[in-house]
């Protein structure tokens, strides 16, 4: 029987396709390669991408998550 793949090894699903405007906690953890908890902390902290919540789902806007990316960017 094989193994589960942990939520690190996976590649985003469809719904985190550039084209579309928002990605899932769970997208985004894959696409930065960090556990989901790392973004749960951010959020209580207020560090991290801005977020939208509606009732229990938390989504990033695409453009939000872009924004924060060039923000981190550091030159050598």
């Amino acid at each position: 029987m094989d193994k589960p793949t942990p939520w690190h090894a996976t590649e985003p699903t469809p719904s985190s396709s550039p084209a579309l405007r928002h990605m899932t906690q769970l997208d985004l953890a894959r696409r930065w390669r960090i556990s989901p908890r790392t973004l749960e902390r951010w959020r209580w902290l207020r560090q991290g991408p801005p977020y939208l919540k509606i009732g229990a789902v938390v989504t990033y806007r695409v453009e939000d998550i872009e924004a924060f990316e060039a923000e981190q960017r550091r030159s050598a």
